[in-house]
């Protein structure tokens, strides 16, 4: 059972879009109460269950070992592994700290000029205006350059090097929560749900 409450569940709001992650205690809490329904994944489609029926399938169909579960007395009690709320449809409203990681994160490990992918150490931040220019510090002034083009570009406005953004730059839009499974692990069943895009 140690294990077991190590374990993570995805939960999205009742607009199927991810708020947050939480832990085995809290996912059987939200379970119980009737506040959520599992979203079991475990065939073709997707079929919500409520806590009884989440039971029964247990019951029906014991988990194997490599499956996660927690043992009961009687049986075999499958972990979820996303939630679906039933009331709430809001999304967290947390600013996004601006570090170089998620500013690389927001632009896919791109160039924003040249628009090849790259690993983060060959990645550069870039004031589109530069600062020397009034240019700022912030989400819509500063994009992810390869070092090559960072130097191309230099202390000049794109168009006076003669270099165009592919996408004009603004704050991201993801949940704080997704940002920290970067570079982690997470169950594949939350691929139907979220989208971390890894650099190629």
């Amino acid at each position: 059972m140690g294990t077991a409450l190590k374990y993570r569940v995805l939960v999205l709001n009742r607009l199927w879009q991810p708020v947050n992650i939480v832990g085995v205690e809290r996912a059987f809490s939200l379970l119980l109460q009737d506040h959520a329904q599992v979203i079991y994944t475990g065939d073709e489609n997707f079929r919500l269950m409520n806590s009884l029926a989440w039971l029964a399938l247990s019951k029906e169909a014991s988990p194997e070992d490599s499956e996660a579960y927690i043992q009961t007395v009687r049986l075999r009690i499958r972990l979820p592994k996303v939630l679906l709320l039933r009331s709430y449809d809001k999304l967290p409203t947390q600013e996004i700290k601006f570090t170089r990681d998620n500013l690389f994160e927001r632009d896919d490990y791109r160039c924003q000029y040249c628009g090849n992918h790259f690993d983060a150490v060959h990645l550069n931040m870039d004031h589109v205006i530069p600062r020397d220019r009034g240019g700022r510090t912030s989400w819509e002034n500063i994009v992810t350059s390869c070092i090559k083009c960072n130097s191309r570009k230099a202390n000049r406005l794109p168009h006076q090097a003669n270099m165009h953004l592919i996408r004009k730059p603004e704050r991201p839009k993801w949940r704080p929560f997704v940002s920290s499974l970067i570079g982690q692990s997470y169950d594949s069943d939350w691929d139907h749900f979220i989208n971390l895009k890894k650099p190629a």
